[in-house]
């Protein structure tokens, strides 16, 4: 299980190409966004009450360890982007939410 403090995780520079070959695979359901660089994803849900509820999950996270996504939420839908502005692209704080979302997301 991944875990949700990112204490590893501190630095804020971007992933080189080499660190995107190892980690970007380790979150194969996450996407580039065209034109920019930073990932995302679409989690779907029952209802809205599961989707707010793992909003609220991610949420907690997102504000202890200072990093916090760009979300939008439509009744199940939660459409999520990830980037890293102190660094202005990807860093391994996305990857690491990344991987810290679809851990909370049911299966």
């Amino acid at each position: 299980r991944v875990g949700t403090t990112m204490n590893q995780v501190r630095c804020v520079s971007k992933l080189t190409p080499s660190e995107r070959e190892t980690q970007l695979p380790t979150i194969p359901t996450w996407t580039m966004v065209e034109g920019r660089d930073a990932i995302k994803k679409t989690f779907q849900f029952d209802n809205f009450v599961d989707a707010f509820g793992f909003m609220s999950k991610v949420a907690l996270v997102a504000e202890k360890n200072d990093h916090h996504p760009e979300w939008f939420n439509v009744y199940n839908r939660v459409d999520v982007v990830l980037a890293t502005h102190d660094c202005g692209g990807l860093s391994s704080k996305d990857v690491h939410l990344a991987k810290v979302m679809d851990s909370l997301a049911p299966k």
